[in-house]
This record gives C-alpha cells, sequence and structure tokens, in this order.
C-alpha cells in the first residue's frame, strides 16, 4: 500500500516530504491547522509554524474558545470526572452533545457515587432525541424538549434558583420551581455540557447559574472537550506560545487573536496561500471552499473533495503508535499505548522531515 501521494500519484515518501517542504517553503502565509493529533504531533507542528512564520488553528478551535472566553471574562467553577463519579449526588446534563462529546459518559457517571448506596439523581435540560438511549442505562428525569430553548430556561432557572421572577418560559412555573428547589438540596451537583453544541453566552449563563447555587451548597462544572484531541493541543500551544489556538507568528513572535488567525477565514478571503492540514485520529477534510494548494497528513488520502497537493499516511494515535493525549475519563493529559502497532510515520515524524527538508532561508 502507498504511503504518500502527490496530487494523488504515489510517490515514494521522501518525495512526499520533498514536495511538502517546497510548498511551505515558498509560501507567504502558511496556515497549520486541523491539528487533530497527538502532544508529540502537536509541538511538532506548532514548532513548524513559528518557522515558517504562519498560523496555527484546531478544527474545533471554535468550541475551545467558546468556554475559555467564558472562564477568562467570567470566571468559571469546574471539577474533574472522577470527582464528579465519585462524589455527585445530582448531575444537570445540559442540552444534547453530550453522549457524542464522551460516548462512556452514561458507564462513568450514571452510577451510584462513589459505589454506595446512595441514589445519584440526573436531570437533563432541553436533550432533544439525544436522551433516548441513556435512558436504557438509568431513569432520567427530562426538563424540556427543544435545545433552541436551552438558553431561555437556563435564565429563567437562574432567575428562580435566586427567588426572582422568570417572566414566560418554555417551562410551567410549576415544573421550575421545583427544579430550582432540587438543584438547592444538592450536597455536590454538576453541571455537565459540551461547548460543540452551545454558543458563548448560554455557557455564561449557566457558570453563572453554578456560581449561584454555590452560595448555600456545593455545585460546579464539567465541560466536556471537543473531540480530536482538542483539549491536548490546546495546552500544548498554551506551554509554546503563552496563548491559546488561533495564534499566528507573521511578526516573529505569537500573537493570539480569534479571528484573524481563524484558518478558515485565512483561506477564504485569500490570505493563506499554502496549508498543512492534519487530521490522524479519523479523516476529517478542511471547511474551507476556496481552493489552497494542500498538504495532508491524514490516516489515508480519501475523504477530501480533491486530492490533495501531498498527502502522507500517518498512524493513528493510540492506535497505531503509542500517544500522549487528553483522556474524558480523566480530564488530564496521559500515556496512552498503542492498540494496533503498525509502523506507519507519526505526525511528530513527519512535521519533523518536513522541517528538516525546508530551505535554510525562507520567505519574509
Amino acid at each position: 500500500m502507498a504511503e504518500a501521494w502527490i496530487r494523488g500519484d504515489p510517490v515514494t515518501l521522501q518525495a512526499a516530504i520533498v514536495e511538502a517542504a517546497r510548498l511551505l517553503g515558498t509560501s507567504r502565509m502558511p496556515v497549520v491547522a486541523g491539528l487533530g493529533t497527538d502532544v508529540a504531533g502537536a509541538r511538532a507542528a506548532i514548532a513548524l509554524a513559528e518557522r515558517l512564520r504562519g498560523t496555527i488553528d484546531h478544527m474545533h478551535s471554535e468550541a475551545l474558545l467558546r468556554d475559555l472566553d467564558v472562564m477568562r471574562e467570567a470566571g468559571m467553577m469546574i471539577t474533574t470526572p472522577n470527582e464528579a463519579r465519585l462524589r455527585a449526588d445530582l448531575l444537570l446534563l445540559i442540552g444534547p452533545g453530550l453522549i457524542e462529546g464522551w460516548p462512556d459518559l452514561p458507564a462513568r457517571l450514571f452510577a451510584k457515587p462513589d459505589g454506595g448506596d446512595a441514589t445519584r439523581r440526573i436531570v437533563w435540560l432541553c436533550p432533544g432525541t439525544a436522551a433516548k438511549a441513556a435512558n436504557a442505562h438509568q431513569k432520567i428525569l427530562i426538563i424540556g424538549d427543544d435545545p433552541a430553548d436551552l438558553a431561555v430556561v437556563l435564565a429563567a432557572l437562574r432567575a428562580r434558583c435566586a427567588g426572582r421572577p422568570a417572566g414566560n418560559t418554555p417551562l410551567e412555573a410549576q415544573e421550575l420551581d421545583a427544579l430550582a428547589a432540587e438543584l438547592a438540596k444538592a450536597h455536590f451537583g454538576v453541571a455537565v455540557w459540551s461547548s460543540a453544541e452551545h454558543d458563548g453566552l448560554t455557557i455564561e449563563m449557566l457558570c453563572g447559574l453554578v456560581k449561584d447555587l454555590n452560595a448555600a451548597t456545593r455545585f460546579s462544572g464539567l465541560p466536556l472537550a471537543p473531540p480530536d484531541n482538542a483539549a491536548a493541543v490546546q495546552q500544548v500551544s498554551g506551554w509554546m506560545t503563552g496563548f491559546p489556538l488561533r495564534t499566528g507568528f507573521g511578526r516573529g513572535y505569537p500573537e493570539h487573536d480569534p479571528w484573524r488567525f481563524d484558518a478558515v477565514r485565512l483561506v477564504d478571503s485569500g490570505e493563506a496561500d499554502c496549508a498543512l492540514w492534519i487530521s490522524a485520529g479519523r479523516v476529517v477534510p478542511p471547511s474551507w471552499t476556496r481552493d489552497v494548494p494542500l498538504i495532508a497528513l491524514a490516516p489515508q488520502p480519501d475523504g477530501f473533495p480533491q486530492p490533495p497537493e501531498v498527502a502522507i499516511a500517518v498512524g493513528r494515535p493510540g492506535i497505531d503508535h503509542d500517544a500522549v493525549e487528553h483522556l474524558a475519563a480523566t480530564g488530564t493529559l496521559a500515556p496512552v499505548s498503542a492498540r494496533n502497532p503498525a509502523n506507519t510515520i507519526s505526525v511528530a515524524d513527519a512535521v519533523g522531515r518536513i522541517a528538516a527538508a525546508l530551505p535554510a532561508a525562507l520567505p519574509c
């Protein structure tokens, strides 16, 4: 099986490395995006972007930055998955996307706290169709239905928890008051949400509710990280650059700007003239619409609207090779052993070889 391609034709790995280095080395505004990779791959990719004076952006940066924006602008009280599993006597599940964000959530969080006799009450706000599979594990109190109503329901719930009037809402006043009383009774409640499904104002309202509840009881939040190892790559960006994702190096030092360094905007506006797209866990094509010379590092070259200029088959972290990734079960970085070791080149190795093949002098 081929391991590298140039414009759809199989080539040797070294030929693909040389062509990728040529494209990036002659680019004046490259983007290093996708970034679906392990910690080692992220480190190599960010170092390459810095050398190229390009930009870095994860495919799920928008969701990552929603939680981060709320944390740095309004504050956020959060806990770990293990703390929620062991101690929470009430789970407040927020909207859709939770099972998709963490498939093991029912197995990990729906059991009795700390393995004891105490029951764990579970309330799910506006899940849409998402709660059907979860109800097979344990009875869940579902309040509201349409996820589009969630922002209004949260605002009304926060008002009632504070003893203020709520006005007209999609919920009956009696149901809303009963839920407010249920939250107030919790010894340790945990609100669980996925930022991929909510806007920043909804997340800020939820975090405000959590803060309010802590005046009389103990309540915390558990945000679920987006897929494709997004949380780990965000952390790597932080310790390498001092900034979150959507950071550029065009002036010779890192600058963070969620609008300026949005890879999709840069490509579609014509500002970017080359892209290195990394999607090692699964093949996710970029969402920009403008054609740009594309170097793709993915498990296989399929799944792209048209053949990339250069495609290199890379190993899947934790499957084909050992890796360090963010684990939803612990909320931390952890080593992951390869489940089915293979000789496929890793993202870190591929990016390192591209960097080594770059010309000594790059465009200013």
